[in-house]
């Protein structure tokens, strides 16, 4: 821990006194003035063990449904996290992301930045070569470093960046997006030179080809974004193609059984996966009283989804029970728990987990996807919210605040019969890419975008297409990729991320961007502040 700062930061500190009443502009040791106090560096002493806790940071960040998650999910049509009684009101941070009234002073957005920009520092210390790391080790390095910068990039438009041996008498250089795009496609296109072409298995959990080859396909398929063009390149989706098929030749493919891919089983669809713990995005959404043998006290009562994200799949647009004609990727409600030995969550293999051994799939009762109307117990009964009042999740809300225990529709992608905080959460997957595959078709990569399309959702038991178009694409990957990640970045792609939806009007156009961070702007006179705030 650095400690020694407090007098080159009293200037900060006075100018953060005029704030304090008002706003949390807390300098910490992960804004982009402190981080190397002597501008002395001799290299990283041990490259395992640092590359290791990056990993973890990485894996920590991933699990949280906060931060990183929230300004890419809950700022979209697919999530909002409406306020039930005194709930989930947080000062507002929640509602706020959902009706595109945030600010610079908004703390996940602060935590992000801070994060991702810690992760990067930390990398280039890996990669200098007076840490002396092996390619393998730098490749990695290079590839986090990468990722990392690639959020910085696509959420806030310009990255700044500090040598190792820079100390904090010295501003950070800023990037522009293009700048850091460009430095971004060095950093892969080197990595993948000493990373293994590691088949799908348990290797996926740290940086290799294929990883590579997913991020290079994400950097073009949005460079038009970045570059701020207007419009996608022929030239840059075929490179999407390109990278998409070096996927597809290391043996990455699709999956039967939709919810089997997010369990613990090696699969052929999972391109990358972090041993972050799954609990979070189970216990986010579900109900007090659902609850399993590993989780007496029940869920958080707060994730939800709109009616108009649910009616994007096939089936009763009221119901979703077993047998009401809805598409496997919308899941299921079941009536009453499962019998050991079930496929409940249709991976092909029988289920087990019964840690109270009492015959029944623990977790079973909860259903999986989007979970709607009454809501069952183990034996068929049902679950009760309020006292006297049942728990039926609804279509609709009052709005973001004013909520009961019951309203919304609630979304679950894994599922407690695999164990509450299973280590197996998927960063990169196989369908994400061949869906950047379909769109790169569209538009002008080459390739026939609907057959593309057709594939997928002949593989998840869905009517085939006609004919694909633009907004095909993006309701196939809001199907497909529901709750992992991508949301805001491809609704700003197709130009839908400023239209007003449920609950939010605001159709400012500067929003594609967050803010930089008041306590940034402050510790680095290099950034400037985005449009708008």
């Amino acid at each position: 821990m650095m400690k020694n700062y407090k007098l080159s930061l009293i200037w900060v500190s006075a100018l953060a006194l005029a704030f304090s009443a008002c706003t949390d502009l807390e300098i910490e040791e992960t804004d982009s003035i402190i981080v190397n106090q002597t501008g002395e560096f001799t290299g990283v002493s041990d490259v395992d063990a640092t590359l290791s806790g990056i990993y973890d940071a990485v894996r920590g960040q991933l699990e949280n449904q906060a931060n990183l998650y929230a300004l890419n999910e809950v700022s979209s049509d697919e999530f909002l996290v409406p306020t039930r009684g005194t709930d989930w009101g947080d000062n507002g941070v929640w509602r706020t992301l959902h009706q595109h009234s945030w600010s610079p002073i908004h703390p996940y957005v602060r935590d992000v930045w801070n994060e991702q920009n810690s992760n990067v520092f930390k990398t280039t210390e890996v990669i200098d070569a007076r840490s002396n790391p092996t390619p393998q080790q730098e490749a990695e390095a290079r590839f986090l470093r990468a990722f990392s910068m690639f959020w910085v990039m696509d959420l806030y438009g310009q990255v700044p960046f500090r040598e190792p041996d820079q100390g904090i008498e010295v501003d950070p250089k800023v990037f522009t997006r293009q700048e850091a795009f460009e430095f971004i496609l060095n950093d892969l296109n080197t990595a993948a030179a000493n990373l293994g072409s590691v088949s799908p298995g348990e290797g996926t959990n740290k940086a290799t080809k294929a990883a590579v080859h997913f991020l290079l396909a994400k950097l073009y398929l949005n460079k038009h974004v970045y570059y701020g063009t207007g419009s996608p390149d022929a030239s840059d989706m075929q490179q999407v193609v390109s990278n998409v098929e070096a996927i597809e030749a290391m043996g990455f493919g699709l999956e039967e059984g939709y919810f089997g891919i997010f369990s613990p089983k090696v699969d052929n669809e999972t391109i990358w996966y972090t041993n972050s713990s799954t609990g979070n995005v189970i216990w986010e959404t579900l109900h007090y009283n659902q609850t399993t043998p590993a989780n007496t006290g029940g869920g958080w009562n707060g994730f939800t989804t709109l009616a108009e994200f649910y009616d994007l799949f096939e089936g009763d647009p009221n119901s979703n029970y077993v047998g009401d004609g809805q598409e496997e990727r919308r899941g299921f409600v079941p009536k009453e728990g499962s019998p050991v030995g079930v496929d409940f969550d249709g991976d092909g293999e029988p289920d087990n987990l019964d840690e109270d051994e009492d015959g029944i799939l623990d977790g079973s009762q909860i259903g999986l996807g989007f979970l709607i109307g009454q809501q069952y117990d183990y034996d068929g009964s049902k679950l009760q919210a309020e006292i006297g009042k049942d728990l039926s999740f609804t279509r609709e809300l009052p709005g973001l605040l004013g909520n009961d225990q019951s309203s919304g529709i609630r979304m679950l992608k894994y599922t407690p019969t695999n164990g509450s905080y299973e280590g197996h959460r998927i960063i990169f997957r196989y369908a994400d890419a061949l869906l950047m595959k379909a769109e790169a078709a569209l538009n002008g990569g080459g390739g026939d975008a609907t057959a593309i399309v057709n594939e997928l959702r002949e593989k998840r038991e869905a009517t085939p297409l006609s004919a694909v178009t633009a907004q095909n694409i993006l309701d196939e990957r809001g199907r497909e990729m529901y709750g992992e990640f991508w949301r805001r970045n491809d609704l700003i792609r197709f130009g839908k991320f400023t239209e007003a939806w449920e609950f939010k009007d605001n159709t400012e156009a500067f929003r594609v961007l967050y803010p930089i961070p008041a306590s940034a702007i402050i510790s680095n006179p290099n950034l400037t502040q985005n449009e708008g705030y």
